[in-house]
């Protein structure tokens, strides 16, 4: 079981609560959802989070995503990251962390 991280605000997590999936903009802008592991959560805060509040980290088992995921490599961060092609099924979401 492979665990995965994705950093959202808490309404767009509850958004997906009533839509029955978490869909990110960059679904539809990019192709795929921006994830994490463990290790990167604190610089894609860090990033692209600076001083807003009220966000959810969203701990995914990949094993239960109904949707691909794959490792792609970012040159602007020299790293690889998860990004999951699809929507986010509710019942891969094993757990909601306040940030």
């Amino acid at each position: 079981m492979a665990i995965i991280y994705h950093v959202a605000l808490a309404n767009a997590w509850e958004n997906a609560l009533q839509n029955g999936a978490y869909e990110h903009p960059s679904l539809k802008e990019e192709g795929f959802i921006h994830c994490s592991q463990d290790h990167q959560v604190a610089g894609v805060l860090e990033r692209y989070f600076k001083g807003q509040t009220n966000l959810v980290k969203l701990v995914i088992d990949t094993d239960l995503l109904t949707s691909s995921y794959v490792f792609d490599w970012s040159p602007t961060t020299q790293d690889t990251f998860p990004h999951v092609y699809g929507p986010i099924n509710l019942s891969a979401v094993t757990q909601v962390i306040p940030l």
